[in-house]
């Protein structure tokens, strides 16, 4: 046999038989619980909810539209909502059911899925949980202490805000309530409107604001790139005029002997370093003859062509000083391997007689000079020797052959033959090479053989390329 449950006017539940008393403000107050078929009825609903319970206008516009998102759907499908609220201390909780699954907006409240339904909680304001109480609980606290002076002194009469809010109530006769509460909704929608725009034009004031100060930010940008291109190009300038001057210092003329043609191509690995360990020297000695240094110093950059500078100095000193080829490439590694325990570098050395064409070559472990014949025949001058900073430096012998008339001497460094990783694929290639383009004027070769060695480059180093034509003048 169940109990029978009675609630008094007071909020307080009691059983039959019982006195026990649960006291209101230790339950959650519950809101109403409406149903709904009409999109602006259950909006009307739902502003008067919020105003009731004191919700700041955007909060209450950004509820409603949510709602209305999820609401949309079965509502156009001729389905019923049902919306229901319950307030607790500060959090005031609204379920719809059913809610779409693909709502016509995104919500600006994301709810969370309650069943087949949607829910949102909402944080009341602290500083209207501490002056203000809502209208259920203010009542239920009120009807407590009259239902004691009921209990006491009889039937209990009504505050002066019951009595008002009487007065005010609709009556049998009077028109419907849902015309004064639509109205009361319109002036909700109006004032939401109202804060709308007021929120857009403080938006568009802040757009305006930051594009007045982007614009301007755009400018100063523009004109700080401008200064920065016009420094830069100052710079490039500069730095063109100091590597034309430091390729000045580092690459003489070639020399102007009659019967003789000379040009270079040189390349460096790095572009963002012009010079590098390849380098060459070119004079004449006074007996007539001329001597030409080729030399490729390990490693790339300024350090590199330091060390190839000292090379090339101290073989043109040996040189002038009148020491035999076969012997300078020893004498050299002992001049500079007390000062420098890190240099190797490999040297080829040749002497042409510009009258009678005879070549003498000297090597220290650099790729062999390439002849060119003016019949198209082509051969490479091989001599042995080591290096200098390697052991057992210097050149086994000094090998001497001859230039005819419109033959092609070719010297170079192994970035020539080597950028696909195979010497001796490389050499070929360059005989080849060298026999299609002997044709062409001097100057002209050594760009020539570089381009067409370098089709492919697997292995990239520093390049050079020398080439002495005999003319017979």
């Amino acid at each position: 046999m169940s109990e029978k449950v009675s609630e008094t006017s007071g909020g307080e539940q009691q059983t039959a038989g019982t006195r026990a008393r649960v006291p209101a403000s230790r339950r959650a107050a519950h809101g109403p619980r409406s149903t709904h078929r009409s999109l602006p009825e259950l909006e009307d609903a739902l502003r008067l909810l919020a105003q009731e319970w004191r919700l700041p206008v955007e909060l209450r516009g950004r509820l409603t539209q949510s709602v209305a998102a999820l609401a949309g759907p079965p509502l156009r499908e001729g389905r019923s909502v049902t919306l229901a609220a319950r307030r607790g201390a500060r959090e005031l909780t609204v379920e719809l059911r059913p809610a779409a699954v693909a709502p016509d907006e995104t919500p600006a409240l994301p709810p969370e899925a309650a069943g087949r339904g949607a829910r949102w909680r909402l944080t009341r304001p602290c500083e209207e949980d501490a002056h203000e109480e809502g209208p259920q609980e203010e009542g239920r606290r009120e009807g407590d202490t009259r239902e004691e002076g009921a209990r006491e002194d009889g039937p209990r009469r009504k505050s002066p805000r019951e009595a008002d809010a009487a007065d005010k109530a609709p009556h049998a006769g009077d028109s419907p309530a849902s015309g004064a509460a639509a109205g009361s909704a319109r002036e909700l929608l109006a004032e939401e409107l109202h804060e709308a725009r007021a929120r857009i034009a403080e938006l568009t004031d802040d757009r305006q604001r930051l594009t007045q100060e982007l614009a301007e930010t755009n400018s100063g940008v523009l004109a700080l790139y401008v200064q920065l291109e016009e420094r830069d190009e100052q710079l490039r300038r500069a730095h063109g005029q100091m590597l034309r001057e430091l390729e000045d210092a580092l690459r003489p003329p070639p020399v102007a002997v009659p019967g003789l043609e000379m040009a270079i191509h040189y390349a460096p690995a790095d572009t963002d370093a012009p010079t590098g360990g390849d380098l060459y020297d070119w004079f004449r000695l006074p007996d007539g003859t001329v001597h030409i240094t080729v030399v490729d110093a390990l490693g790339h950059g300024v350090t590199s062509t330091r060390s190839a500078l000292n090379v090339t100095h101290a073989v043109r000193t040996l040189a002038l000083e009148g020491h035999p080829l076969g012997q300078i490439v020893a004498r050299t590694d002992e001049i500079l391997l007390p000062f420098d325990r890190e240099l190797m570098a490999t040297v080829q050395l040749v002497r042409i007689d510009p009258v009678t064409g005879v070549v003498r070559i000297a090597n220290g472990s650099h790729p062999p000079a390439l002849v060119a014949r003016a019949g198209g025949a082509t051969e490479y001058l091989e001599v042995r020797g080591r290096g200098i900073g390697y052991p057992l430096p210097g050149s086994e012998r000094v090998r001497e052959d001859a230039l005819g008339p419109g033959d092609l001497l070719v010297l170079y460094t192994d970035g020539l033959t080597e950028s696909r990783r195979d010497p001796r694929d490389g050499e070929r290639r360059l005989a080849l090479a060298a026999a299609r383009h002997r044709g062409l004027p001097t100057e002209e070769v050594p760009g020539a053989l570089a381009a067409e060695m370098h089709t492919v480059i697997l292995h990239p180093d520093d390049t050079l390329a020398l080439t002495v034509r005999r003319t017979g003048a």
